[in-house]
């Protein structure tokens, strides 16, 4: 576009002055010719004027229009850097959605897992709501028939207390008659005629009769006991059964006192998710009973997840953990998820240490919870004839959502955990207590402390000589 401009323009400045220079030299010719050569110069002076105009005006538009390209050039290269920071930061961008997606993705999982538990658990909490309402429907009808039975016996009481104090006018009346008739004989004795017998009061029947025989053998049934009969039926009103074992009676707490040489403790400080302890090799044959005994101090206001099992098909194949609790201070015990029992721990919720030992066995599907060296909780058909499968991962601290890992910080315990061993059997009481007085550990443990491996976060595994002296 400014090629042809830039060549008119330097003819112009070439052949112009050749031209003014010729049309110059021709002014010394004859006088005759100078007003014709004066008005051709003239005429040729506008009409380098004019053309001096035009070419100004050509060259200003072409000083327009190379400035106009360079501008276009200069706005061409930063459209283009526009364009390279754009495609960065929207490769960035779908980097960073494609992570979110990721994370969106992974957080879904999580919850549809979760929300299915929860849909089990709570399917699992309805089916034991339900047969819990049909126990207290039969209980009430017990109570209805023991209310019948009791009102029947309180009229066979009275109508006991009606026929006592009929013979006992019987009985009365006989003894005057027998006054009289030794009266009589006293005076046969002496030898004197003894009177006629005297006659028969109106109403009361002879010593031979029937009716008083009776009476005598009803008086023969009756216990020793002089008690009154209305006292006797207070008594059988006032009749209590003992409190069992799973009764909310409050137990006075039980202290350990001095519970040394327990092994190594492992501390628990805060909720991390990375506060976790594997205990290798884990069940290495399937288990149809289970004995689960440790010291316990927790420094939170609900107890966490105490230990976790989880396999490749279910992970929440033995749990103990706090979180889902009805009641603050509960326990779920899940074997086999979704079955679960809710066993009371409150009194772990203090600070101090508490002994617990929780057991169970396929057979009838029995358990048992011990707390302090006695029983709070016990029940049956959970589980039966259930076996927990091997070849698992086995966690404390922390609830796995997939087999050794998924762990969440709401689920972590946070406290100590000392003494922990595992049996494959179910242990006897006399073997809970002695755990629980610091005695010898009962024969036969499959695992304990000395099998926990892969310590990490902020935890502690310390030796303490006491429990006092433990953190």
């Amino acid at each position: 576009m400014g090629c042809p401009n830039r060549k008119t323009l330097s003819f112009i400045l070439i052949f112009g002055p050749i031209y003014l220079h010729g049309a110059l030299s021709q002014e010394a010719g004859p006088a005759g010719q100078r007003k014709p050569f004066f008005e051709r110069l003239r005429r040729l002076e506008e009409q380098f004027r004019s053309f001096q105009e035009v070419t100004l005006t050509h060259l200003q538009a072409i000083a327009s229009n190379y400035n106009l390209s360079y501008n276009i050039d200069a706005r061409f290269r930063s459209l283009a850097l526009e364009s390279q920071a754009m495609a960065l930061a929207v490769n960035q961008s779908q980097a960073a959605l494609q992570g979110d997606l990721g994370h969106l993705k992974t957080w879904m999982r999580k919850t549809h897992r979760r929300s299915r538990k929860v849909d089990s658990r709570l399917l699992a909490l309805g089916a034991a709501l339900s047969k819990r309402s049909q126990q207290h429907t039969q209980e009430r009808k017990e109570q209805e028939a023991q209310r019948e039975a009791l009102s029947s016996l309180a009229l066979d009481v009275r109508a006991l207390q009606d026929t006592l104090a009929h013979l006992m006018h019987v009985v009365q009346s006989q003894g005057a008659r027998l006054a009289t008739l030794e009266g009589w004989l006293q005076v046969a004795g002496s030898g004197t005629t003894a009177p006629a017998w005297p006659p028969a009061q109106p109403g009361l029947p002879s010593p031979s009769s029937p009716k008083l025989q009776g009476a005598r053998q009803a008086l023969r049934a009756l216990p020793e006991s002089r008690d009154p009969p209305q006292d006797f039926a207070g008594h059988l009103q006032g009749t209590r059964e003992p409190p069992g074992p799973g009764s909310q009676q409050a137990w006075p707490p039980e202290r350990p006192g001095e519970i040394c040489n327990m092994g190594p403790a492992l501390v628990f400080p805060n909720a991390s998710t990375k506060n976790v302890v594997f205990l290798r090799p884990g069940f290495l044959l399937g288990l149809q009973a289970l004995s689960v005994c440790s010291w316990v101090r927790t420094a939170s206001g609900h107890l966490g997840t105490l230990l976790s099992y989880a396999t490749e098909e279910n992970d929440n194949k033995l749990v103990l953990h706090g979180r889902d609790s009805l009641t603050p201070g509960s326990i779920h015990f899940v074997i086999g998820d979704p079955a679960f029992r809710e066993l009371p721990l409150q009194q772990l919720l203090d600070g101090q240490w508490h002994h617990m030992c929780v057991i169970w066995t396929s057979i009838l599907g029995r358990y048992w919870l011990h707390v302090d060296r006695r029983l709070v909780a016990t029940g049956s058909r959970f589980r039966e004839g259930y076996e927990i499968p091997p070849g698992g991962s086995l966690v404390l601290g922390q609830e796995q959502d997939s087999m050794g890992g998924g762990f969440d910080s709401s689920e972590a315990f946070v406290g100590t955990i000392a003494g922990l061993a595992i049996w494959d059997r179910v242990l006897v009481p006399r073997e809970v207590s002695h755990l629980a007085t610091g005695k010898e550990l009962p024969p036969g443990a499959i695992l304990t402390l000395a099998n926990a491996t892969s310590v990490g976060g902020f935890m502690q595994r310390v030796n303490c000589t006491c429990l006092e002296f433990c953190p």
